[in-house]
């Protein structure tokens, strides 16, 4: 994934909002570059877990396909633990194949972000290029 660097400032301030429970949102891209950044909001309102309303959920989605563009990455943040998927990411990735999880680290300042993907449980390192132009 390629993403603007005021892309990701937005997610990053979108998680020190939310500590110390976890944020979450959605990452629109085309062609491998992110389109746009969605905050949604975490309705478990957990430090440990995130959840997101499968209404608004829906809006969303039909809203980046309807532009052209696909869900590329879901978003959330560690506000205690290192940015690596969790056995609950592990375990809620399922549902999403082919999607990618950006993972936002609030342990250390400033913030660890990192991008996986998880597919049939196994964790591997995705790109995460960031471009200091753009919004």
């Amino acid at each position: 994934m390629v993403i603007a660097q005021g892309l990701l400032d937005r997610i990053v301030a979108h998680a020190r909002r939310e500590a110390p429970n976890e944020c979450c949102g959605l990452i629109a891209m085309r062609d491998g570059v992110v389109t746009d950044v969605q905050e949604t909001e975490n309705v478990a309102a957990s430090p440990f877990r995130f959840e997101v309303d499968g209404l608004d959920l829906h809006h969303r989605l039909a809203e980046i396909e309807d532009r052209g563009d696909e869900l590329g990455a879901i978003y959330h943040s560690h506000t205690r633990s290192t940015p690596y998927p969790s056995q609950t990411d592990v375990n809620f990735a399922g549902g999403w194949p082919g999607v990618e999880w950006l993972i936002v680290g609030l342990q250390d300042e400033p913030p660890d972000v990192r991008n996986y993907r998880i597919e049939d449980g196994r964790i591997s390192d995705a790109e995460l290029r960031v471009d200091g132009h753009g919004r």
